[in-house]
């Protein structure tokens, strides 16, 4: 059963958390157990323990496999565990013996119909308690990702990123006719759902930061335009009206406003769209093909790319437009710039020869790094926590019909740690990343 975001923590609501029943001195919460690089090279070993009923293994298994598939934690086998240790203080001597860094115990219950999990996080070493929770909610799955991202602030020092979803483009069919649909899942491909019939070819969804709404762009009769699609009613409407062609929409920090480009002659423009009232501004007018543009985090300035220079390059200017200064200079074509939640880093596709990239630079256009090369690669998206990007892969055809294509979707470290493939049911493209669930 898929729950409305925001309905999760409605008053009455589907998930309550409580500061907890805590039996030992709380360590520094300020102080990470381990830094990521560290983690990094050696994976935090942490036993999980204590979900044993038929409701808590469904819920440990979402936090095994969120510590698992973020490569910085190492799960240890239940089957070495010892029976019967999950009292109110563990024998650590036991969890040292399995090599454990970490503890994690639980007791996993009903409450009025609703499951309550008591959730505890150990220093082994030092034997001290680092969290303790409660949290009651119908959804046993979302439980899962709270937790896992409790333990990963917790052990790590940055925000987790579990507890959140993924939009993007589902796709079947042989290449050349393929259907594609609007599609919805956790950002551990669990919970997966189709949001559009097929029936028009739908392009880059993107989350509104503060509401459960997608923007995107869709050729519903025949006429290119940017639409905004709720996700508790299902109701779709343009976003704004335009004589050209409307595309690459993205929010602002505050969800008030949407970006897009829009065609005009030979070219497009960057406007600015206010969400409520549908009025709109143009921020650029260069004459040239200005386009996939992003907010900073704060608001304050916006980077595209644009070929007003003669080929494709990323620009950075104000979010009242204006000043637009070029950032990239490395050898290729640059697209697709998104900025990252933290402010620091601008990802891209590059365009090389033949080969396609995933990199990341800094806002000023210094540190460029290549994470990801492939025949084609394209789109990132942060996660919210500014540590992981999501883009999609195209693998060639191998016959002449477009048999043997599939695009996939694809998490990388920002570093070029830990790249993975997300497995969807269909073929997957342009990938959004949400922020946290709230």
């Amino acid at each position: 059963m898929n729950f409305p975001r925001r309905s999760l923590l409605a008053a009455g609501g589907a998930l309550a958390a409580s500061a907890a029943f805590a039996q030992t001195p709380a360590a520094d919460a300020n102080q990470p157990m381990i830094d990521v690089e560290g983690a990094q090279t050696n994976p935090i070993r942490i036993a999980i323990t204590g979900f044993n009923s038929p409701a808590g293994a469904e819920i440990g298994q979402v936090i095994t496999n969120d510590l698992k598939n973020c490569g910085l934690f190492s799960p240890l086998d239940p089957n070495a565990f010892i029976a019967g240790d999950n009292g109110a203080m563990p024998n650590f001597q036991n969890w040292k013996a399995l090599g454990a860094q970490a503890l994690v115990t639980a007791n996993v219950g009903d409450a009025g119909g609703q499951t309550r999990v008591e959730f505890r996080l150990w220093d082994v070493l030092t034997g001290q308690q680092l969290q303790g929770t409660a949290y009651t909610s119908p959804n046993r799955r979302r439980i899962g990702h709270i937790i896992a991202d409790v333990i990963y602030e917790r052990m790590l020092g940055e925000k987790g990123y579990f507890d959140t979803r993924i939009c993007y483009v589902a796709a079947t069919g042989p290449r050349g006719r393929q259907v594609k649909r609007l599609a919805i899942m956790d950002q551990d491909a669990a919970n997966n759902r189709i949001l559009t019939n097929g029936e028009w070819l739908v392009l880059t969804p993107r989350f509104n930061p503060v509401r459960d709404e997608i923007a995107f762009m869709s050729y519903a009769n025949n006429r290119p335009r940017v639409y905004l699609f709720d996700l508790n009613t299902g109701r779709q409407s343009v976003l704004g009206e335009f004589e050209g062609m409307s595309f690459a929409p993205r929010f602002s920090p505050d969800g008030g406003s949407c970006i897009l480009s829009v065609t005009r002659g030979g070219g497009s423009d960057i406007f600015v769209v206010d969400v409520a009232s549908r009025s709109s501004r143009r921020l650029t007018s260069s004459g040239s093909i200005d386009t996939s543009p992003c907010y900073s985090p704060d608001g304050a300035q916006i980077v595209f790319n644009s070929d007003r220079e003669g080929d494709q390059q990323l620009y950075v200017m104000s979010a009242s437009g204006g000043g637009a200064k070029r950032i990239s200079y490395g050898h290729g074509r640059y697209a697709t710039p998104v900025w990252s939640p933290r402010g620091d880093l601008i990802a891209f596709t590059r365009l090389s020869g033949a080969t396609f990239a995933i990199g990341v630079m800094h806002p000023d256009g210094t540190g460029e790094r290549i994470l990801s090369e492939s025949y084609s690669v394209e789109g990132p998206t942060f996660a919210p926590n500014g540590r992981v990007l999501m883009f999609w892969r195209e693998t060639r055809a191998v016959d002449d019909y477009g048999h043997g294509f599939s695009s996939r979707l694809v998490e990388i470290d920002i570093s070029g740690f830990n790249e993975r493939q997300i497995n969807t049911p269909t073929d997957a493209s342009d990938p959004a990343w949400s922020p946290l669930n709230t």
